[in-house]
């Protein structure tokens, strides 16, 4: 089989693209798709570039910070990694937000390489723990920040919690123990690990609100 993977860099190509220009489109399109769903299709409402500004800092980051979180970490242990980007799924994400329905699917980091069992669970551990670090991050600051705060119009408590509610869920999500999600590997690698994980991700996305 061919090598598609030649060299672990950051500006390592995969059939011509560079992977970091793949998490910025990425980024985009699920932070366009984002804001399309949440307004119904309506692009040409005065709301729109607020809805697309709350969405690239809440749902954009949680996809770019997950993929770039197993990129660091199969990179770390030797492992060549790169994002490649879906572009079909992109599309499709985008054209169903126009009916209301936000389904993300932006790519997936690839890596080969000689790697253990546990070092596969770490990398595929890495994506959802980011989410969930998110979560947290976006909970302190909806709990601190006054309702008044706003940055160019924009309500800074609202971003958090919107940033909140979409990391928790995607870090649970993500921990679906089958398929290609990453809570299979997990699994795979220790049963103890994936179980905090999930009942901190439950907690999260159910228990608590900010």
């Amino acid at each position: 089989m061919r090598d598609l993977f030649s060299t672990p860099t950051d500006e390592a190509s995969l059939f011509g693209r560079n992977d970091n220009v793949e998490l910025l489109k990425a980024w985009a399109g699920t932070s366009l798709a984002f804001a399309i769903s949440v307004l119904g299709g309506q692009i040409f409402s005065l709301n729109f570039l607020y809805a697309l500004a709350v969405a690239a800092v809440t749902t954009g980051i949680g996809f770019l910070l997950h993929e770039l979180a197993h990129r660091v970490v199969a990179r770390y242990f030797g492992a060549q990694a790169h994002f490649v980007a879906n572009d079909a799924w992109l599309l499709i994400s985008i054209a169903m937000a126009f009916a209301g329905m936000f389904l993300a699917a932006p790519g997936a980091v690839w890596h080969r390489g000689a790697l253990t069992l546990r070092q596969g669970g770490l990398i595929a551990l890495a994506g959802p723990a980011t989410n969930l670090a998110l979560a947290l991050l976006f909970f302190v600051g909806a709990s601190i920040l006054p309702g008044s705060a706003n940055l160019f119009g924009v309500r800074l408590s609202y971003v958090c919690q919107i940033g909140y509610s979409i990391n928790a869920w995607l870090g649970l999500f993500n921990m679906i123990p089958a398929g290609p999600f990453d809570g299979a590997k997990v699994l795979a690698w220790d049963w103890r690990v994936f179980g905090v994980a999930v009942a901190l991700g439950l907690l999260l996305t159910f228990g608590i609100r900010p």
